[in-house]
């Protein structure tokens, strides 16, 4: 069992975004930005594009809700959406919020917040999210 597929069964603990019986959304705990979320897909896979066709539309469906939420709680440009999966063997999408292209790259330094403030930013995505329902 994946460390994603312990977060999502609330075996670990996360700052959920949101969730349906499919898919999982949670606050990445090395953010690039305030708001940086993964989404991932409750059946472990270990590459993205081994997820079937009709896997990988739901999912990004699912993605287009939450990054829509992210936007409502963290206005932004646009939301990034990345898929890179090399760090946890288990598919999933980055989403994180933009103010500029900058905000996507992956070699700079992660953020440091508090778990207050991680709790603050997922409550806020959350009911973005909920209200979109």
């Amino acid at each position: 069992m994946t460390i994603f597929s312990k977060i999502a069964a609330g075996e670990i603990p996360s700052y959920k975004c949101a969730e349906n019986e499919e898919f999982y959304a949670f606050l990445d705990i090395n953010p690039l930005a305030q708001g940086h979320t993964l989404v991932i897909p409750r059946r472990e896979e270990d590459y993205f594009f081994d997820l079937s066709d009709d896997e990988i539309g739901r999912m990004m469906v699912f993605a287009k809700r939450v990054a829509t939420a992210i936007k409502e709680a963290f206005p932004c440009k646009k939301v990034a959406v990345v898929v890179l999966g090399l760090e946890v063997n288990h598919a999933h999408i980055h989403l994180i919020p933009l103010q500029s292209e900058a905000d996507a790259d992956f070699r700079k330094p992660k953020l440091q917040l508090s778990a207050e403030v991680m709790q603050e930013t997922s409550d806020r995505i959350l009911a973005a999210y909920n209200a979109t329902l």
